[in-house]
């Protein structure tokens, strides 16, 4: 049967990924640091600030004290925040959902203060700044 094909084969994918994948052997937030710590099956600590995390960008330290491993070990859960991060996306550098990446991407290119963006705003400027829309009669 179809269905229990796909049970099957997404049961041979996840041996897979724990064979492949380090998982969580615990995961703390370091006060002193400010960064959320977590120590990998594979001996590799990942280390990152709670500004960086979709969820966690607004949390206070105290809502960061208690964190969850999965039953997977593929995750951590911060239950104050109601908030899970994949752990294998961490590895990535993948810190939130794509759109959440892009956004944040966005936000620091229009921060840029290069000579030649200061060049073509003052350029502009000098122009009466940015066209009006037309309107639509």
């Amino acid at each position: 049967m179809a269905h229990d094909e796909n049970f099957e084969l997404a049961n041979q994918r996840a041996r897979g990924m724990h064979a492949s994948v380090p998982r969580v052997a615990s995961a703390r937030y370091d006060r002193k640091n400010g960064h959320v710590v977590i120590h990998l099956s594979s001996n590799l600590i990942l280390s990152f600030s709670p500004r960086d995390a979709q969820g966690l960008e607004n949390a206070k330290p105290s809502q960061l004290d208690e964190i969850e491993v999965s039953p997977s070990g593929l995750g951590i859960y911060f239950p104050q925040l109601d908030a899970d991060l994949y752990v294998p996306g961490l590895l990535e550098g993948f810190l939130g959902s794509k759109k959440w990446m892009a956004s944040r991407l966005g936000q620091a290119s229009g921060k840029s203060r290069s000579h030649s963006k200061r060049a073509a705003s003052k350029a502009n400027g000098r122009l009466g700044g940015r066209p009006r829309k037309a309107l639509a009669v």
